[in-house]
């Protein structure tokens, strides 16, 4: 009887094992089929600073569609007045008053432009006004998020309550 020589077994090292790039929160909520057709990124604190802005729903609504055709930094939005109104379901003169109101709030920008035949084309919108808003607006809400920490550890520490409410009555952690 003849032995066939032992198949040599292959060990993988960590090095050697490609791992799988780690989907996307927004990927595992919405599903692979849904994420394919892109999402649009909307900072939190446009969402939590809406009525510190002073925008209005359809307002909001507007800015969120300008920032879905928002890909490079250096290449602002264009979509015309129709698209908008068609994507929202309202008019156009609805979308440029609207604009217009943002533009005179200091968020929005409009610049016409040209096409290369001459023509007019859609209007440009720049939203550095909102950007530089919402950069002064951080810190604000980076405050409100420590204080939500130290209420979240507050209520998560065994008798932290108790040992805070001890620190305050001697002087050295209170914060009033």
């Amino acid at each position: 009887m003849t032995r066939r020589p032992a198949m040599a077994k292959t060990i993988r090292t960590s090095k050697a094992r490609k791992k799988a790039p780690e989907k996307s929160s927004t990927e595992r909520i919405f599903g692979p089929k849904v994420y394919s057709h892109g999402y649009t990124g909307v900072p939190n604190i446009l969402l939590r600073a809406q009525n510190r802005l002073g925008i209005t729903p359809t307002q909001l609504t507007i800015i969120v569609q300008l920032l879905g055709y928002y890909y490079d930094p250096l290449r602002p939005p264009f979509p015309t007045k129709r698209d908008l109104a068609k994507r929202i379901g309202i008019t156009e003169q609805t979308i440029r008053i609207n604009i217009k109101a943002l533009e005179e709030a200091g968020l929005v920008t409009r610049e016409q432009w040209k096409t290369s035949a001459g023509d007019y084309g859609p209007n440009r919108y720049h939203l550095t006004g909102l950007i530089n808003k919402l950069k002064k607006l951080e810190p604000d809400f980076e405050e409100e998020r420590k204080e939500r920490e130290e209420a979240r550890a507050l209520t998560e520490t065994p008798r932290a309550r108790a040992s805070a409410r001890a620190r305050k009555a001697k002087g050295d952690g209170g914060t009033e």
